[in-house]
């Protein structure tokens, strides 16, 4: 299942937002205005206004929501979840061409803070993943030290770890030894 590039780009900013939560595993990735202004501007994200640090405390608080759209144990939670995600925001669908971008879709309104800005992307492209029935591609890294989410966009949906250099090349390694371990004994 491929999605548009525009949903592709939601949701590899919905999991690197979620990856900067603490609870994910690491330090802390958005620990001052700056930090959120990098990563918004890392993501090319447009139309938003100057942030400031109520903006900074509200994108901190929408991490844990999307996270547990993450942890859903079937379709039907995660479509509550998203359900509930984009219950009371302004959702306004609009076509744009900016930046050098080709026409696509906006779906937060003009002028919106930068949480409810990354909220209503976040909900609308993680819709679309439920509504395609691929809910199974939101994945928590497999490796069991890890708490960093993933999206899965391989064709066969091998995909289990967060960074297969890291966590999955350690898990390898790690069970590599352990066989020969076991044969030398």
């Amino acid at each position: 299942m491929t999605f548009s590039h525009d949903v592709e780009h939601s949701l590899e900013v919905v999991v690197d937002l979620v990856n900067s939560d603490p609870a994910a595993g690491g330090s802390e990735g958005l620990p001052d205005v700056g930090s959120l202004r990098s990563f918004i501007d890392g993501y090319k994200i447009s139309d938003l206004p100057t942030i400031t640090e109520a903006d900074l405390r509200a994108v901190r608080a929408l991490r844990p929501r999307l996270r547990s759209i993450f942890e859903a144990v079937d379709t039907a939670e995660a479509a509550d979840l998203v359900n509930g995600l984009l219950d009371g925001t302004r959702v306004c669908p609009r076509l744009t061409n900016h930046d050098g971008y080709d026409w696509h879709t906006h779906y937060f309104a003009p002028g919106a803070a930068p949480a409810e800005h990354l909220l209503i992307d976040a909900g609308m492209a993680l819709s679309f993943v439920v509504v395609a029935g691929e809910q199974e591609r939101l994945q928590v890294c497999s490796a069991p030290d890890c708490g960093r989410v993933l999206v899965d966009l391989s064709r066969n949906r091998s995909k289990r770890y967060c960074d297969s250099r890291t966590c999955g090349n350690r898990l390898h390694v790690a069970a590599y030894r352990e066989r020969q371990r076991a044969a030398a004994v």
